[in-house]
C-alpha cells in the first residue's frame, strides 16, 4: 500500500484550510479597525473584485 500520496493530499488540504482561516482572521481584524484607518489603507476598496467580493489572492 502506498500511503505517501494520502499524506501529501492531507498535508495540502490542511495547508489550504490554514490559509483560509488566516485570511478570514485578517479580514476580521481589518474590519475591526476604525473607518478612518480603513480608508487610509484602502480597505476594502482595493481588495474588491468585479463581482464585489473580496479578492485576497
Amino acid at each position: 500500500m502506498h500511503t505517501t500520496g494520502i499524506f501529501n493530499t492531507m498535508k495540502h488540504y490542511v495547508g489550504k484550510v490554514r490559509t483560509i482561516r488566516n485570511e478570514i482572521r485578517t479580514v476580521r481584524l481589518l474590519n475591526s479597525l476604525p473607518p478612518e484607518i480603513r480608508a487610509d489603507i484602502g480597505w476594502p476598496d482595493m481588495h474588491r473584485g468585479e463581482d464585489n467580493r473580496l479578492n485576497l489572492s
